[in-house]
C-alpha cells in the first residue's frame, strides 16, 4: 500500500467522521421544533435525494436472493434504531448518548460468542474493560453519591439507554450489511440503502406526523441529508481501500467531536470527563477490533 493510499482512507475516515457528527449536531438542533419520526425520516429521505441520482453512474449489479433476504431483515433492524438513535439524542446530551457507540465491538464480541463459539483473546478483553471504564468516567462526577453512582446515572439516562440498545441493533446490522455489500457492490448499496429506509419510514411518518413537517425546514434538512450523504460516500470508499477496523477506529472519533459539539453548542457540561469517558472506550473500542 502505497504512502498516498494509506492517507487516502485515513482522511476520507476522518471526513466521515466529521460528516457523521455534523449530521447528529443538526438533527439535535431540529429534534428542538420537529419530532422525532420527521427527523429520523429526514437522515434518510434527503440523503436519499443526493445519493440515488448517482445510481445513474454507479450501475445496477446482478443481485441474488441473498441479497433480497439479507435487506429483508436488514431494513426493520435499521428503522428501529433510527428512531431509537434520533429519540435518544433528542432526550439526553449528546455528550451522554453517543459515546455508547462504542458498544458494539462489546456486543459483536458477545454475539460471536453465543453464535459462534469464539471466545475473545487478551486485548479483547482490556478492550471490553477500557469501554466498561470509560463508561464510568462519563458520570465520574457522581461518585460522592458512592462508587457505583456513575453507572447508576447511566441506568437513570433514558437517552444512554437507548443508544445502548443501537449499539446492539448495530452489531448485528453490521454483520447483515457487509453480507449485503458482498452480495451487490458497496457504491450500490450506498446510492440505494438510504431510499430504502425512506421509503420504509415514510408511511409511518406521515400517518403519525402528516406530510407538511417534512418539508417545513428545507435548509436545515437539506443540511442533515448532505451531512449525511458525505458521510456515506466518504464511508464506503474508505471502506474500498483499506481493512473495515482501521476504518472504523478512525471513524469513531466522531463520538468526541459530538461531545464537543453538545458542549459549545448546547451547553452540554462536565466536558472534560466526558471527553475523557469517551477517548477511553474509544480506546477499548480499538483494542477490540484492531487488535
Amino acid at each position: 500500500m502505497t504512502f498516498s493510499l494509506k492517507m487516502n482512507w485515513f482522511y476520507l475516515s476522518l471526513l466521515s467522521a466529521l460528516a457523521h457528527a455534523n449530521s447528529d449536531a443538526l438533527c439535535k438542533k431540529a429534534l428542538k421544533e420537529s419530532g422525532v419520526l420527521t427527523v429520523a425520516w429526514v437522515y434518510q429521505g434527503y440523503c436519499a435525494v443526493f445519493l440515488s441520482p448517482l445510481l445513474a453512474f454507479v450501475g445496477v449489479p446482478e443481485l441474488d436472493r441473498t441479497f433480497f433476504f439479507t435487506t429483508l431483515l436488514l431494513v426493520p433492524l435499521e428503522v428501529t434504531a433510527l428512531i431509537l438513535y434520533q429519540r435518544a439524542i433528542k432526550i439526553s446530551p449528546l455528550s451522554l448518548t453517543l459515546p455508547f457507540l462504542s458498544l458494539t465491538p462489546v456486543f459483536l464480541l458477545l454475539t460471536s460468542f453465543l453464535m459462534l463459539g469464539e471466545r475473545p483473546d487478551k486485548s479483547g478483553m482490556v478492550g471490553v474493560v477500557l469501554v466498561a471504564t470509560g463508561a464510568y468516567l462519563l458520570n465520574v462526577h457522581a461518585t460522592k453519591e458512592g462508587l457505583l453512582a456513575p453507572f447508576r446515572v447511566i441506568l437513570r439516562e433514558e437517552g444512554s439507554l437507548m443508544m445502548i440498545i443501537v449499539a446492539l441493533i448495530y452489531s448485528i446490522t453490521s454483520n447483515l450489511g457487509k453480507v449485503a455489500i458482498q452480495h451487490s457492490s458497496p457504491l450500490f448499496f450506498a446510492t440505494t440503502y438510504p431510499a430504502m429506509l425512506a421509503i420504509v419510514l415514510l408511511p409511518i411518518t406521515v400517518s403519525i406526523s402528516g406530510l407538511s413537517p417534512l418539508t417545513s425546514r428545507p435548509a436545515l434538512f437539506g443540511l442533515i441529508g448532505l451531512f449525511n450523504a458525505l458521510n456515506t460516500l466518504a464511508h464506503c470508499h474508505a471502506i474500498s481501500l483499506v481493512e473495515v477496523p482501521y476504518m472504523i477506529s478512525v471513524k469513531r472519533t466522531s463520538l468526541l467531536i459530538g461531545v464537543l459539539y453538545g458542549w459549545a453548542f448546547f451547553g452540554e457540561t462536565h466536558l472534560r470527563e466526558r471527553l475523557l469517558g469517551s477517548a477511553v472506550m474509544l480506546l477499548g473500542m480499538t483494542f477490540i477490533v484492531v487488535f
